[in-house]
């Protein structure tokens, strides 16, 4: 009996730019009783149904854009015989759906590094409960992932966290719901002992992929001393310092390492922090821009955000102290009108950013703004094939409309045309290559275009466009692309690189500061 891990996608692109963590973490929690697991990344190839035998085990973790294809797979597989089990945060947030239309077995609510083990226990006796309760653990269970089991030559990058769980409660994101708003955070030994692990197999590109890199504020600091709540004030210096303490042991990795994040705006007012990530070739962040006008902001819960000529200084900041920039903006809001579009793609310009992404408002499960939709549309439901809009998940890609909440001055149609619009302007040729001044040589300015037109084609291309034939054409090139865009971050293997070996002592809760990194040059 063999164990599955599967990640389903409707699109396969033979590459991927970065690893599935939670693939290779539930394999680390996969007792060795049942053998390595069998995993299936569908971002890859699709499944091949033949593989999965009666009595295998299968886990499916499943988000809301993936959710449709991850019943499809349980249904199959139910149908082989196998046991079929389901996690991931629209499991979660519906546990009863994955139950009925993914046929499952089991569904596991919150993180899978300690429960997964007991559900797979259950489904050897043949009693599984039909839902576990993983819930939110502490860092010091966090598993470390089996990356012995990646496939060679597939991902551009590999993946590791460090903090799970997000201080913020914006509109539109279900982060601090299903991971909470208070930051886990893994000690940095083991964060950098993965970190090794990935530059062993050769890869040098990393993403730290947290729900926010930046999870104690200057702002949270004050407001904890004017309060006089001396124990927060005492929990999230102690947070802050073990971020420095995790950048400190990141500098005395390889020095060609590259690392990419994602932190929220306020980090652009704390110059130490900036300073600390680029001494540990953190080069990169995606932040949380969505929007540039105080309405925009306000209607998202991002009042902490600048906008206008304050947000362009905000983000060339980030640009001053050495990081390149992936501004994320949301087109849709309530406050937008037509020259939003047009404002928004001069800013983006202007403020130096290196990569932006442009996405359509959409109400997904467990966020503040798909509760305000939900009740609304009680007053008129509407209904595509027979599936209620407040479950669109469920309707099939093609017949799926791409703007679910109505819109005071502009039609689905319109905003969907003038987002793709500033895809294009913002990822035109000519604007890619003087955006890539930003690297050092030519070599990692060709690598700087391709990722960046294959970004467009993998978000873009495949995600606004309702076409069908486009989205087939979209897919096709992005294929092309990522083969070809891989050999930019191919590195060599460096299988000499010594493990820290840290010493124990009073210093730090059982582990001592240690001296220089030992690795072989």
């Amino acid at each position: 009996m063999a164990v599955f891990l599967i990640n389903p996608s409707d699109h396969s692109f033979g590459t991927a730019v970065i690893t599935p963590r939670w693939l290779y973490v539930l394999a680390a929690a996969t007792p060795l009783s049942f053998g390595d697991p069998v995993i299936v990344d569908e971002t890859l190839e699709p499944l091949i149904p033949s593989s999965i035998q009666p009595g295998d085990f299968v886990g499916i973790g499943i988000h809301t854009g993936n959710a449709l294809r991850g019943y499809e797979v349980g249904r199959m597989a139910r149908e082989r015989g196998a046991w079929v089990v389901y996690g991931g945060i629209h499991a979660t947030l519906y546990p009863e759906e994955a139950l009925e239309r993914g046929h499952a077995h089991a569904v596991v609510k919150g993180d899978g590094d300690v429960i997964w083990s007991k559900v797979l226990e259950a489904c050897v006796q043949g009693k599984p409960n039909q839902i576990y309760e993983g819930g939110k653990i502490d860092a010091d269970q966090f598993v470390q992932a089996r990356w012995d089991l990646l496939p060679p030559d597939r991902y551009m990058w590999a993946s590791v966290q460090t903090v799970r769980g997000c201080p913020k409660h914006c509109s539109f994101c279900s982060v601090w719901r299903t991971d909470g708003q208070r930051p886990r955070q893994r000690s940095f030994e083991s964060v950098v002992e993965e970190i090794v692990v990935l530059r062993r197999k050769g890869f040098r590109f990393i993403a730290l992929a947290d729900d926010n890199f930046y999870p104690v504020t200057l702002t949270d600091l004050r407001l904890a001393r004017e309060q006089k709540n001396f124990s927060k004030l005492a929990e999230l210096e102690q947070i802050r310092s073990d971020k420095f303490a995790l950048m400190a042991e990141l500098a005395k990795l390889p020095k060609n390492m590259v690392f990419f994040t994602q932190i929220t705006m306020e980090s652009a007012e704390d110059p130490d922090y900036l300073d600390a990530m680029r001494k540990a070739n953190i080069k990169g962040a995606l932040v949380g821009v969505e929007a540039v006008t105080p309405e925009g902001l306000k209607s998202v819960f991002k009042e902490f955000n600048l906008s206008g000529e304050g947000l362009v200084r905000q983000l060339q900041t980030f640009r001053a102290h050495g990081l390149n920039m992936l501004g994320s903006f949301i087109f849709g809001l309530p406050s937008d009108k037509p020259d939003t579009f047009k404002a928004t793609a001069d800013l983006a310009g202007r403020a130096g950013l290196a990569f932006a992404q442009f996405v359509l408002l959409t109400p997904f499960p467990g966020t503040v703004d798909f509760m305000r939709w939900e009740k609304e549309q009680e007053k008129a439901l509407e209904y595509v094939d027979g599936i209620p809009i407040t479950r669109f998940w469920l309707i099939p890609a093609a017949r799926r409309p791409k703007m679910f909440m109505p819109h005071p001055l502009m039609s689905s149609q319109e905003i969907s045309h003038r987002t793709q619009g500033v895809w294009d302007r913002f990822y035109s040729f000519a604007s890619i290559w003087k955006r890539s001044d930003c690297a050092p040589t030519l070599r990692s300015r060709l690598a700087f275009c391709f990722l960046s037109k294959l970004y467009r084609k993998m978000y873009a291309g495949t995600g606004i466009s309702t076409d069908s034939a486009r989205r087939r054409k979209a897919n096709s090139g992005a294929r092309w692309l990522s083969r070809h865009t891989r050999k930019f971050f191919i590195s060599k293997p460096m299988p000499e690189l010594a493990m820290p070996v840290w010493s124990t002592g009073p210093a730090r809760s059982g582990a001592a500061e240690i001296g220089p990194f030992p690795m072989v040059p």
